[in-house]
């Protein structure tokens, strides 16, 4: 999680370098990439996709009242650094367990056209289609749970057999508490080796729990960075990318 950027009075203090939209896609373009890797909630488009889903789901009936419970207690040790990012991250997924697959499919698809789709940033949506078109292999990671993340980046073209994201078992069309992946910090690098992928040319991302991604490719992408990112990419010399409205130059 941790998608929230980078306030505008903290950049200078950081003295980070940061690219235009024409510099930002001029430099992608001249790597010629064969491969290129995206993290999702923060970096496709603003916000996380992953809690809102969570707290739309209590609102909306989707979990029962129990679930709800067990949830918000985790979600609340969580926030006091009392549970891991890895292990709230799954169990956002396990929470759906007894659930059919089909309905998250459903939920999902209302969700995201309703919440998320208009935060989309045009700058990445724009950049994609282009490394689309010159035969570039794209690819999305996220921690945040498959039904989302794959309804999401069907707006970008991405297939969901080029979807890493955190998801359970399903049998027989029921959703499991079965944690199949959870992508995040070096679980992300774990779920693209799984595919062999080990190097690739471009990694996008905004948080510190994408550090370990962008650490591997040939040229790392830090876009609309948080905090914890921003430093990271000051101490290694990334330059970062703002889109419109996130406190671009």
């Amino acid at each position: 999680m941790s998608h929230l950027s980078i306030p505008a009075s903290e950049i200078e203090s950081l003295n980070i370098s940061q690219l235009s939209t024409a510099a930002f896609h001029a430099a992608v373009h001249a790597l010629e990439p064969k491969v290129a890797v995206f993290d999702c909630d923060g970096t496709l488009w603003s916000g996380d996709a992953g809690s809102e889903f969570m707290h739309w789901s209590v609102e909306t009936g989707l979990l029962s009242r129990e679930a709800t419970d067990w949830l918000d207690a985790r979600y609340r040790g969580y926030k006091r650094g009392e549970v891991s990012e890895v292990a709230i991250c799954g169990e956002m997924v396990q929470v759906y367990q007894g659930l059919r697959e089909e309905e998250m499919r459903r939920a999902a698809a209302v969700f995201f056209a309703k919440h998320v789709e208009r935060r989309i940033f045009p700058e990445l949506r724009q950049l994609i289609a282009e490394l689309k078109a010159q035969g570039v292999e794209v690819w999305a990671v996220s921690s945040t749970n498959d039904w989302v993340i794959e309804e999401g980046v069907r707006r970008f073209e991405i297939p969901a057999e080029r979807v890493l994201s955190a998801r359970v078992r399903v049998v027989d069309g029921v959703v499991t508490d079965k944690i199949l992946e959870v992508p995040t910090d070096e679980g992300k690098v774990a779920a693209l080796a799984r595919v062999g992928i080990t190097a690739p040319d471009c990694v996008f991302g905004n948080s510190v729990h994408d550090a370990a991604m962008l650490a591997i490719a040939r040229r790392a992408f830090p876009v609309n960075p948080s905090l914890g990112l921003a430093e990271r990419s000051a101490a290694e010399g990334w330059p970062v990318y703002f889109p419109a409205g996130t406190g671009a130059i």
